[in-house]
């Protein structure tokens, strides 16, 4: 059985710490087993290496993990970097017996490589231990960063002052240092007020304009960034500030020297059910991310993991119209285990809905759905119908997006076995599916008229 997105057989990925160079993109990752579930077996990180987000050449276990006594029992996230002909891990090592006795369980360890495979660590524990007020717990996914301008590294980290875990005292710290060996505090990098942790922090710059990403381990664990002409802030908030839902979560970028792609997973649920809650860990989902005009970031999937698609067969669709009814309409109903599709469509003013139902039962209607809600600009994933409610848990399945009448919205869904990824304009929305009721495809819309053009479907693909 061909999969498309990355997961190595009996294993579930993690939070990921991507490196590019020369076309390359090295993903350093965790492999949770689950047994008996998540955080169940200490992992180290993991490397697969791959240059079309299609193919993955599989490395097993790069840096390993500690011994059960050791502070990096488990390897949890940081980040990977080249400083010269050496590549530098700075990493989080955590020891769930720590805690027990007095010992701090998060530390922040060092390793070096001469390949990117194979890993030498540090002997000494970093000097960038808790410091005085903050949550000695949750200290952790350093990131570094070198600055031009006063020609020393900035190195990130997400913590929370105090140790009451439902404040909103998330905040990012940071460090400086010249060698990387020697580091000042140098106290709140950011501190909104808006989290309870920070995860994965990250820094980057794409012409004038830096950049900070960040996961929201909150309510709505999610995936943000901002905005700055000043590696420093002030950080300013896009109207949309997310790269998708609920269901992609941990991300990280890298640049290969082409691309920069976000590397996030998509959660399972437990038991494999809708109606369930999500479980940490996952599938590897890529986005390449691309700068608006105005700076902005918007996201679409890499060019050859889209045009692995071959044998597109169009398709006809003439224009849907109603006017206080909705009108459905298959468009598509042979569906395979990897299927695309894609379709550039308008609707009129005055417009209730619009939707892409997919993995449709044509016999009783079920399905899962993108639904556009055109007056509340958004659109939002469910299973349909949803009765007795509720069929699908997706609080934080919904992305903002302006729904403009005879504006044309290009849209690009890929639903590879159990997880669908939704493009539409430059916004992702990524949904797990633990169902597959029928093999369908339709449009539908509510209270108007939708018109299509250049829309198409593949089930076959180049592996």
């Amino acid at each position: 059985m061909y999969q498309l997105y990355y997961q190595p057989e009996g294993v579930w990925v993690g939070d990921i710490m991507p490196y590019g160079e020369n076309g390359t993109f090295y993903i350093y990752h965790q492999r949770d087993t689950r047994n008996p579930g998540p955080f169940g077996e200490p992992f180290g990180w993991a490397l697969a290496s791959t240059k079309d987000f299609v193919h993955y050449e599989d490395f097993g276990e790069s840096l390993k993990r500690g011994t059960e006594e050791e502070p990096d029992q488990f390897i949890y996230a940081g980040s990977v970097f080249r400083v010269g002909q050496e590549y530098q891990a700075f990493y989080t090592g955590y020891n769930r017996e720590y805690l027990k006795v007095g010992l701090v369980s998060q530390t922040l360890l060092h390793a070096v490589s001469k390949d990117k495979v194979h890993w030498k660590k540090s002997l000494r524990t970093l000097e960038i231990a808790p410091q005085e007020g903050y949550d000695k717990r949750n200290w952790r996914d350093p990131f570094v960063v070198f600055d031009e301008e006063n020609q020393e590294y900035i190195l990130i980290l997400g913590a929370r002052k105090g140790e009451d875990k439902r404040k909103q005292t998330g905040r990012l710290v940071w460090f400086t240092s010249k060698d990387l060996e020697h580091w000042e505090f140098k106290g709140d990098f950011w501190s909104p007020g808006l989290y309870t942790m920070f995860e994965m922090p990250e820094l980057f710059q794409i012409g004038d304009w830096w950049y900070l990403v960040y996961s929201e381990y909150s309510a709505g664990n999610k995936i943000h960034y901002r905005m700055s002409k000043n590696l420093h802030g002030p950080w300013m908030a896009p109207n949309d500030d997310s790269f998708d839902g609920r269901a992609y979560y941990a991300g990280r970028t890298a640049f290969d020297g082409q691309r920069r792609v976000l590397f996030g997973w998509v959660p399972t649920r437990i038991g494999n059910d809708d109606k369930n809650a999500y479980l940490w860990g996952g599938t590897f989902v890529p986005h390449e991310i691309v700068q608006r005009p105005d700076g902005t970031l918007a996201v679409k999937p890499p060019d050859t993991l889209w045009n692995v698609f071959t044998s597109w067969e169009n398709i006809f669709c003439s224009d849907m119209k109603t006017i206080d009814i909705r009108e459905e309409t298959v468009v598509f109903s042979k569906m395979g285990d990897a299927t695309a599709f894609e379709t550039t469509c308008s609707f009129s003013e005055g417009t209730k809905a619009f939707s892409i139902k997919f993995y449709e039962d044509r016999e009783n209607g079920v399905a899962y759905e993108y639904v556009f809600l055109i007056g509340e600009n958004r659109v939002v994933f469910q299973k349909s119908p949803n009765y007795p409610w509720y069929q699908c848990f997706n609080i934080g399945l919904e992305r903002p997006i302006l729904l403009q009448p005879e504006k044309p919205y290009q849209i690009r869904l890929i639903v590879d076995h159990d997880i669908a990824v939704l493009y539409v304009n430059g916004t992702a929305l990524c949904a797990r599916l633990c169902d597959r009721p029928g093999d369908s495809i339709a449009l539908t819309v509510t209270d108007g008229e939708l018109k299509t053009e250049y829309t198409r479907a593949s089930v076959s693909f180049r592996q």
